[in-house]
């Protein structure tokens, strides 16, 4: 057995006792993915009580895998599975999620995916380039002369929200409001959420569903051409989404086209400064740019973990599992995998192995991939291009998530 100051291991029977609201923990979970991977890769977490699995090859798998999915209560009743009632104070949060991408099944899923898709699409979003360069560039223009700022209030915050709120269609001035509700809607699937939690993310589910349904009305009266409008007055097969379809995809497309990328951009910036690289050279062209930008998704992913429900019987790692069980994949540890990556742990920015997982696969691969890409390609160059000699002014903090790996400052000098 294996026990460090943060966690314990038994390799034999598969178990890990591991506390994921504790600093040292989430300050740096790769070295933790590290010790799994030698010792326990596929392993039972006693905290949370369900298997976990951090293998690429088994990572992979189970997010192709048909006989697991987000969503359950489709081939199965609450009452067959023994799962509690909703929780009234809930019930907002629980209509928004209900017909969100990430949480459901086909052929509802594939019909919603398909009348979205179409907008995230990379020839699609690359035509958004100039206009994206533009706002980065405007943006550093109101630091560049103070030769120190705070990046994430001042930059990646507002990059990934305003970006994809033109492309809905959702008024920009509306960012600092869609980023409130976006924080604490996602301590929703944080470790240890508590009651107070649960209540903000209900109140702001309300909040947000009422505000879409007022521009969902202004769209219906006056078409644009933003997907909203797309997603209002386009068919497939004969339907059209539903009000209550239209709210739920239009707040999981705001909410998923920035938190993350938030949390990219910062993540990206810090590790790529602690490793003392000349930003010259990791961004000399646009070819060098994309390695270097995937490099920095596999060695320090956005979002960690998704889980899965078993829809039929069926064994994983030697783990037998039954319709109605969760598990989780750790999307970050897959990408340490010293299986598939040799010398995981370091940064190489050359480096030219295994796609990195930190967008998913399979059907719930993240849709808007193709964008957060862009995004990441195209802001990161333009700021260590015009912010010579960019330097950590202090040791950043991790935000206390451990799911959504960011953080919570990131002090620049220059």
């Amino acid at each position: 057995m294996t026990t460090s100051s943060v966690f314990s291991i038994d390799p034999v029977a598969r178990r890990v006792s591991l506390n994921a609201r504790d600093p040292a923990f989430y300050n740096n979970p790769n070295a933790v993915y590290a010790a799994l991977h030698a010792e326990c890769p596929s392993f039972y977490w006693e905290q949370q009580k369900q298997w976990y699995f951090t293998g690429y090859d088994h990572v992979n798998g189970l997010l192709r895998d048909r006989r697991f999915g987000r969503q359950i209560l489709h081939i199965a009743s609450r009452e067959e599975l023994g799962l509690p009632a909703p929780q009234p104070h809930l019930k907002n949060f629980d209509l928004a999620e209900q017909h969100s991408l990430l949480e459901i099944e086909p052929p509802e899923h594939t019909r919603l995916r398909t009348l979205v898709n179409r907008a995230f699409v990379s020839r699609h979003v690359e035509k958004m380039k100039p206009e994206l360069a533009e706002l980065a560039n405007r943006l550093i223009d109101n630091f560049e002369e103070k030769s120190e700022v705070e990046l994430l209030s001042a930059f990646a915050d507002i990059i990934p929200v305003t970006m994809i709120a033109r492309m809905i269609g959702i008024p920009e001035e509306m960012g600092p409001q869609l980023l409130k509700w976006s924080h604490a809607y996602v301590r929703m699937y944080i470790f240890g959420r508590t009651p107070e939690d649960e209540l903000a993310a209900d109140q702001a589910a309300k909040e947000f569903a009422d505000y879409v349904k007022t521009v969902i009305r202004e769209r219906r009266a006056n078409p644009q051409d933003d997907l909203l409008t797309h997603m209002i007055t386009t068919e497939h097969k004969g339907q059209y989404l539903t009000e209550d379809e239209l709210v739920s995809t239009t707040i999981v497309l705001l909410n998923a086209g920035h938190e993350a990328t938030v949390h990219q951009i910062g993540n990206s910036v810090r590790v790529i400064l602690e490793n003392g690289y000349a930003p010259a050279a990791l961004f000399k062209d646009e070819a060098t740019t994309e390695r270097t930008v995937e490099e920095t998704l596999r060695i320090c992913a956005p979002v960690h973990v998704f889980q899965r429900w078993c829809l039929e019987p069926a064994e994983i790692d030697g783990v037998s599992f039954q319709r109605g069980d969760k598990v989780a994949l750790i999307l970050a540890a897959a990408n340490l995998d010293p299986t598939k990556f040799s010398d995981p742990l370091t940064f190489k920015p050359d480096r030219n192995e295994a796609p990195n997982l930190s967008f998913g696969a399979g059907i719930h691969f993240c849709i808007g991939a193709p964008l957060a890409r862009l995004e990441l390609n195209v802001v990161l160059p333009i700021l260590f291009e015009r912010l010579p000699g960019l330097t950590l002014k202090k040791t950043p903090e991790v935000k206390d998530l451990y799911q959504f790996h960011g953080l919570d400052k990131l002090e620049l000098s220059w």
